[in-house]
């Protein structure tokens, strides 16, 4: 009997960890505009939150984005590992310039407050265990699985 490694099914457990973390922030990101609208771009307001978390416009379409890439580089291992890199990188960056934006309305255009800056380093977390989940190879001859 014959595998099939187009069926999701032979997905390894760090892809379907970037499927999901792409579909959460792509519904975060639709959410949020239900919250801010579309005006007030890059305002600093804190009073605009989902679930406590900050929002504008701008950041909305910031998770909009981090949404699509998870949706569209999930689906082999290679892509999955690069998203999972994107966010390591991207949202490191996001908690460091966090630190300084939290309260700081002249550079904060993210609207960013304290409780996005621990989902910044959540999501660090998250990328790290999509980027660096130990692989499985499947030995010819008997079909035993091993970790590297």
């Amino acid at each position: 009997m014959t595998q099939s490694t187009s069926s999701t099914a032979t997905r390894a457990p760090f892809q379907r960890l970037a499927l999901v973390i792409g579909a959460v922030y792509l519904l975060v990101g639709i959410a949020g505009f239900f919250v801010t609208g579309f005006d007030g771009f890059a305002e600093h307001d804190h009073d605009q939150t989902l679930l406590g978390f900050a929002i504008n416009p701008l950041h909305n379409i910031v998770h909009l984005l981090i949404g699509i890439l998870g949706l569209t580089m999930w689906s082999t291992p290679g892509r999955a590992r690069t998203f999972g890199w994107l966010l390591v990188v991207g949202y490191g960056a996001a908690f460091v310039y966090g630190l300084f934006a939290v309260n700081n309305p002249d550079i904060n255009i993210l609207n960013i407050n304290m409780a996005d800056n621990w989902l910044h380093i959540l999501s660090v977390a998250a990328g790290l265990a999509i980027a660096l989940w130990p692989r499985k190879h499947v030995d010819a001859p008997g079909g035993a699985q091993r970790q590297h």
